[in-house]
């Protein structure tokens, strides 16, 4: 039997939130100046999403503690700051640690709606 997780943001609700909603969410939240979202799933997973609102940084860990693994961009050149966080911590990522905003939410959709990154999806482990 297969059992899908399921993911609430933290800090909003206990409420699941769908693949199909969780990009509006999302935008919802960058709309309210919160740029650091953080999501958990019901086995214990956490999905982070820190952007500048053109770049974001796409985490995915597996358990507290874990180095996880992030979206990249390949071949992205430079630099970008405005990550900030929900300590007012501002952070600057390399572009090719980041991905389109438009990127990050197909990403985020297709872990909370299967679990995995996208087939195409370009990720390393920080493990």
């Amino acid at each position: 039997m297969l059992v899908i997780e399921s993911w609430v943001i933290n800090d909003d609700s206990a409420v699941p939130v769908s693949s199909e909603m969780v990009s509006e969410a999302l935008r919802s939240r960058i709309d309210s100046g919160h740029l650091e979202t953080w999501l958990t799933s019901s086995s214990g997973r956490s999905l982070a999403f820190v952007t500048n609102t053109e770049r974001t940084m796409v985490m995915l860990l597996e358990e507290e503690g874990d180095p996880g693994e992030h979206a990249v961009d390949p071949g992205a050149q430079g630099s970008s700051n405005g990550f900030v966080r929900s300590n007012g911590q501002d952070d600057e990522y390399p572009e090719e640690d980041t991905v389109s905003i438009h990127e990050a939410f197909r990403l985020v959709k297709q872990i909370v709606g299967a679990g995995t990154w996208p087939t195409d999806a370009c990720w390393v482990a920080d493990r």
